[in-house]
């Protein structure tokens, strides 16, 4: 399958993404658990 093929089918159809996912040099991220993300992207809160 050509990766526009997988994007399309992706595209179509969310339930074959099962959990985000973020890959650094540091560290990997999975699932979503929002501090988490926001501690290790160093996302700071709105004040």
């Amino acid at each position: 399958m050509s990766d526009s093929e997988q994007i399309k089918l992706l595209a179509t159809d969310g339930m074959l993404v099962k959990r985000p996912f973020f890959v650094s040099d540091n560290f990997v991220l999975t699932g979503f658990k929002e501090t988490e993300w926001a501690e290790k992207l160093s996302i700071k809160e709105n004040d």
